[in-house]
């Protein structure tokens, strides 16, 4: 599967603040946060579902994948998504490893996955 999702009981505005918490503890930092509904209507478009996309990065590890590769960089940074589904809060990741098998590399698939067991210890925190 190329995404770890979870469900939690959390408004996406709480899970939200949850993800960003639990990321600061394996050295994340969310570099930006959009919200689609709220660019969307910005652009003229309406859209009636809650979806929040935050870009998140570790910079010692962006630092590790661009060193063996600047082709890696086409996948930095890492994205966690918060939205809301037939009335549930979802918090997901698209896996690194599954990006990163693109390019065909054993050493950046072993950082990868090293990153997608942060990224995923992180987001189980959040689910209730």
């Amino acid at each position: 599967m190329f995404h770890y999702t979870v469900e939690t009981k959390k408004t996406p505005e709480q899970a939200i603040n949850a993800v960003i918490d639990s990321l600061k503890s394996e050295k994340f930092g969310v570099l930006w946060q959009v919200d689609m509904k709220e660019k969307l209507l910005e652009k003229g478009v309406e859209f009636d579902r809650i979806y929040h996309i935050l870009e998140v990065c570790n910079p010692i590890e962006a630092k590790r994948v661009v060193s063996v590769s600047p082709l890696a960089g086409y996948f930095l940074p890492c994205k966690v998504a918060v939205y809301e589904e037939n009335g549930v809060t979802k918090v997901g990741i698209p896996r690194p490893t599954a990006l990163i098998g693109l390019m065909e590399s054993e050493q950046l698939m072993d950082i990868a996955a090293e990153i997608e067991n942060r990224l995923i210890e992180c987001i189980k925190k959040v689910a209730d």
